[in-house]
């Protein structure tokens, strides 16, 4: 074996120990770190800007939401990861919906058979998706929220600020303690 072969055996097995991602070589599980953000400045939250179509709902904007909590959830049906998140937020909208949750599932494509419409559509009926989810072509709703990751939940309080973020998969329960004490607080 060569000084190179065994150099290179040795960082792929460090990696898969540690998990650790080598940048513009495993951008998917860059993407998939989780990153958590509690906004203690509680920014105002932009509003969905550059959609192209909307589903299961009419177009939406922050402004009439006031007043109500907000799940902002960037994903694309292509993600691996999004998928695996999205039985916890169709579950957090069965759970909440009545009381006060809505949940924005935002489509922003990473590869072009993303963009299709028709696709969309069809992962939503595959997903059991019923909330409204609004598709960003262009990334314009992304880039407002300077967004980077896939997926991204983004909790809105009913002021219109973001409260909490997070990026990849889990936090399951302390999203939900987030919305529930949101919820509780308006109550």
């Amino acid at each position: 074996m060569t000084f190179k072969l065994l150099a290179v055996s040795a960082a792929l097995i460090g990696i898969t120990v540690t998990g650790a991602v080598i940048p513009g070589i495993c951008e998917e599980a860059a993407r998939a770190t989780p990153v958590v953000t509690a906004a203690a400045s509680q920014q105002t939250a932009p509003d969905f800007t550059g959609i192209n179509n909307w589903f299961n709902s009419k177009p939406l904007s922050l402004a009439d939401l006031r007043g109500k909590v907000v799940l902002v959830d960037f994903w694309t049906y292509g993600c691996v990861n999004c998928v695996n998140t999205l039985p916890h937020v169709t579950d957090l909208y069965a759970k909440y919906k009545d009381k006060g949750l809505i949940v924005v599932g935002v489509h922003t494509p990473e590869f072009p058979f993303e963009r299709s419409a028709s696709n969309v559509q069809a992962a939503l009926k595959r997903h059991g998706i019923t909330y409204p989810v609004a598709q960003d072509n262009d990334s314009k709703t992304w880039n407002a929220y300077r967004n980077q990751y896939w997926p991204a939940q983004y909790i809105i309080d009913q002021n219109g600020k973001i409260v909490f973020q997070h990026a990849g998969e889990g936090r399951y329960d302390e999203i939900d303690r987030t919305v529930a004490r949101l919820l509780n607080a308006n109550s």
